[in-house]
């Protein structure tokens, strides 16, 4: 009889003892995250990175584009001296030359503007009496203005500006009046 309570004593310490091996191995169950979490956490983790992912390849894709459509930059701020000096010609061949020679510089240099306007060049469009932008035109300098109306714009043109597709790559010099 003695041995049966003996083995009953065990069992109720070893019963009590899983008890509280229970407790402990429940506490750390509530503390780690279920699969279903985890799975849902590592799920927006690759949507996140999907996302970022492909604005990272419409960025790219964008500056390669943009890279292309002003590489040419350089060679066009270059080319508007030529081209300056064209209009310059015109302007004095046409108060002493023949009719000849300004058609046929006239020529020359309606070619030469036609391939710059194929590749993106466009002028800047400013007349006398045109608001000052900021954005299109550099002041050069600010003279009384001849009319009250004239205050605030533009009073002559000294140098044509230029954009490349949408970008101003040369400002339109201009005399503001005061």
């Amino acid at each position: 009889m003695d041995e049966n309570k003996e083995i009953q004593a065990e069992d109720t310490s070893s019963n009590e003892n899983i008890e509280n091996n229970e407790t402990p191995a429940t506490e750390n169950m509530a503390q780690t995250p279920s699969v279903e979490d985890q799975l849902a956490e590592e799920k927006d983790r690759y949507i996140r990175l999907y996302a970022e992912f492909e604005n990272y390849k419409k960025r790219t894709t964008k500056e390669k584009m943009d890279f292309f459509k002003y590489a040419n930059q350089d060679l066009m701020v270059s080319m508007l001296a030529v081209l300056d000096d064209f209009e310059r010609a015109i302007k004095e061949i046409s108060k002493n030359g023949s009719a000849d020679d300004i058609k046929g510089v006239e020529l020359i240099y309606q070619k030469f503007k036609n391939k710059l306007v194929e590749k993106g060049l466009v002028p800047i469009e400013v007349q006398s009496g045109d608001s000052f932008d900021v954005d299109k035109h550099e002041a050069i300098t600010q003279i009384p203005a001849p009319s009250e109306d004239l205050k605030g714009k533009i009073v002559d043109v000294i140098e044509t500006g230029y954009m490349l597709h949408d970008k101003v790559i040369r400002f339109a010099k201009v005399v503001v009046g005061a």
